[in-house]
Formats: structure tokens, sequence, C-alpha cells
């Protein structure tokens, strides 16, 4: 027997299973699998295509771990800064930077307040001028179309603003006045700078004195922030103990 006649033989004796459209199984010989192109063995599932074999999770989307974002309570204010400086300090050994950071915030409900912190990072800055604002809160009465009462002005140094109500206009205001404004809620409010001033903490603060003509008792805060304790020894004894000290007794 010839070498091809040896390898054409076990060719032409294999036998493979094939299953057809209707679900039968057929079986046809290495010849037949040859010429049909669509014939698939059984057994495999899957995909058979290029790139190799996806997993199937049975019609489901595979599991992801949820995003450490998504449930995050959102705060109770809305901040927004409104100028951050840098301050420099002359001493005998050199100069000390510092940042100082003024911040607006606001629930939209008519709660507005002003703080301004200063340290040397930004971000402990920011804590501040945010503690701040929040002890520096006020509510004002606003009508049933969240615009004012009436017309009111307000001027502190030399920084003089006012404001009227307009009528289904929208907030008309710019600088920081449009941020104090928004951060308290109020719309169909018309608002001017009459005065050359530039400071926008100024600015800030107679927008705040304007409303605070409509101002109207407010709850306590939950949570409000613990006062800082100013002092050389922060609370303690001079003489080295943990404690705070007794006050004195004369009848003692």
């Amino acid at each position: 027997m010839s070498e091809e006649n040896k390898t054409e033989q076990p060719v032409a004796n294999s036998i493979t299973e094939v299953k057809s459209e209707g679900g039968d199984v057929k079986a046809t010989t290495g010849a037949d699998t040859k010429t049909t192109t669509s014939a698939r063995p059984v057994g495999r599932t899957g995909y058979q295509g290029k790139g190799g074999a996806r997993r199937s999770f049975g019609g489901k989307k595979p599991f992801r771990k949820g995003s450490r974002f998504r449930d995050r309570p959102k705060p109770e204010f809305d901040q927004k800064i409104i100028n951050i400086s840098r301050v420099t300090r002359v001493v005998k050994g050199g100069r000390r930077l510092s940042f100082r950071v003024d911040m607006v915030i606001g629930d939209k409900k008519g709660r507005i307040g002003l703080g301004s912190g200063k340290a040397t990072d930004t971000s402990l800055a920011i804590q501040k001028a945010f503690n701040q604002a929040r002890k520096n809160l006020i509510k004002i009465k606003r009508t049933k179309t969240n615009s004012i009462p009436h017309v009111t002005d307000a001027k502190v140094t030399a920084a003089r603003v006012e404001m009227m109500p307009n009528k289904e206009r929208g907030l008309v205001a710019g600088s920081t006045m449009r941020t104090v404004l928004e951060l308290a809620g109020v719309t169909d409010v018309t608002a001017r700078i009459h005065s050359r001033s530039k400071n926008k903490l100024n600015n800030a603060k107679a927008a705040i004195k304007a409303l605070s003509t409509f101002s109207i008792p407010m709850d306590p805060i939950k949570d409000a922030p613990k006062e800082e304790r100013k002092g050389r020894f922060n609370g303690r004894d001079r003489r080295g103990g943990g404690g705070q000290r007794r006050p004195f007794n004369a009848n003692r």
C-alpha cells in the first residue's frame, strides 16, 4: 500500500455527529465535513467567531461593583468660593505665606451665609470659611414667586448695592450679587452695584446686609460646628494637667 492510501484511509473513516436545523443528529464523514462549512460539532457552545470564545452569563449582565460616590448623601448647603487670595506676612526670619478664602453657602430655600478662613493650606482655609459661614447663616422671607417684598439697599465701606423686585423677568444681576441671590433661592430680582468697588468680599457683605432686612427667625442647625478654642494652652492647665482650670473659691 502506498503512502497516499495510508493518509487517506483515516480521513475517510472519521465520522462526526452534526446537528441539523431541525435538531436531528446526522453522521457525516470527513469528506462531507470539508464541503459543509456551517456544521458545528455537538457539545461546543458559546461564541465561535474570531477573537476567541466569550463567557456567557446565562443572559444576565456580569456583576460590577458600584461606585463609592453613588451612595454619598447630598450636602445640606451648596457652596461657592468667591475669592482666593494669597497673603504674605513679613516677619523677622523672612516671609510667611498663607491663603484666605471667601465663601458663600446657601440651601436655595432662603438660608444664606458668608464666611472667610485663613490657613497655610487651601483645603484647611476652605473648611474654616465653611464653618464660619454656617455660624453666620440668616434666613430671609421670600414671596410666592421667590422674589423680595420691596426695594432695599445697603452700604458696606465703599460698596453700595440696590435690589428691586421685577415681574417675571428672572434674576438680573452680576458679579458676586448673582452668586448670593442664587444660593439664597431668590429670583425675579434686579440688583445693581452703584459703587466702583471691585472688592468681592465687600460686595457680598453688602448684598447679605440688604437681604437681612427681610430676615426671619431660623431653626437651629443640626450638627453645628464646634467653636474653636483659642489660647496658648488650648484649655489645659498651665501646670501641665490634662483637665480645665478650676474656678477660684474665695471661701476656702
